[in-house]
């Protein structure tokens, strides 16, 4: 276990504790649902527990690091199409809150979008959507959409890296 400098993520909340406290099964299932990549999961896993939020994320951004391509593919099978969130998952939902309010033809621009991102690269189009417009989301498909594939797997490794800090805020946030 490693300590931070003080600062507003460094501090120890009460879900934190939980998280470290769960059995391994909960704990597991827990990481799942932040992110599909069991590899990803097992190293978080065996890092707790962890002393701080800081602490938890540095082990999410290593473990992230060094995921090989197999598991971003098993990561990102995880994640829905931008614009078509998981029918009764909130997480996706909330996440993609800025297609939300999106004009028709914004919605079947993105999905043509998608699907072509989705015949260059095998498999679908993903972003840290939290906070982003609808138009935010189509423009960078657009900009990415012409990247090669090793330049698209590392920015789906930051992306996915930041989903990752933001879900396991939410984890160790909640009571």
């Amino acid at each position: 276990m490693t300590t931070s400098s003080s600062s507003s993520s460094s501090s120890s909340p009460p879900g934190l504790a939980r998280f470290n406290a769960l059995e391994k099964d909960a704990a597991t299932a827990a990481l799942h649902e932040a992110c599909a990549s069991a590899e990803w999961g097992r190293r978080l896993l065996a890092g707790r527990p962890y002393g701080t939020v800081d602490d938890l994320f540095a082990a999410s951004d290593a473990a992230m690091a060094e995921l090989t391509a197999e598991d971003l593919a098993e990561a990102m099978a995880g994640h829905p199409p931008i614009g078509r969130p998981k029918p009764g998952d909130p997480t996706s939902a909330r996440e993609q809150r800025g297609m939300a309010g999106a004009s028709e033809q914004l919605k079947a621009e993105m999905l043509e979008l998608n699907l072509a991102y989705q015949e260059k690269f095998g498999h679908v189009f993903l972003i840290c959507a939290t906070g982003r417009t609808g138009e935010q989301m189509r423009d960078a498909v657009r900009e990415r959409i012409g990247n090669s594939p090793e330049q698209e797997r590392e920015i789906v490794r930051t992306e996915l890296g930041k989903i990752n800090r933001i879900r396991l805020a939410r984890l160790v946030e909640e009571d």
